[in-house]
């Protein structure tokens, strides 16, 4: 099944700094193959549920082996069965009610 999230993964006791970790699992998300948007407060990954929950699972593995001793994780997750909807189409359509142009 396909899903969407919106994915927030934060380290506690680090630091103020946490970009390390954030692009440790930017590319964790990336080396398996996921669709993904970055943004200021998380990322969206769009993938087969399995491959992306699984990729979760590793992002948490990594920032942990990177010194993190706690993480708090917020996921926000969308399915559809009735078609294939990608994030991509999802802000397309937004962007087009809003009488502008699509993104290429």
């Amino acid at each position: 099944m396909k899903v969407i999230v919106d994915v927030s993964i934060v380290p506690i006791g680090v630091g103020v700094s946490l970009s390390p970790y954030v692009a440790a699992c930017e590319k964790i998300l990336a080396d398996a193959g996921l669709n993904t948007q970055l943004h200021a407060n998380g990322t969206n990954v769009e993938g087969e549920w399995d491959e992306v929950f699984a990729a979760i699972r590793r992002c948490h593995e990594a920032v942990h082996e990177m010194g993190a001793p706690r993480i708090t994780t917020v996921i926000k997750a969308g399915t559809r069965v009735d078609r294939v909807q990608t994030m991509e189409d999802k802000v397309q359509s937004v962007q087009l009610k809003l009488g502008g142009t699509p993104r290429p």
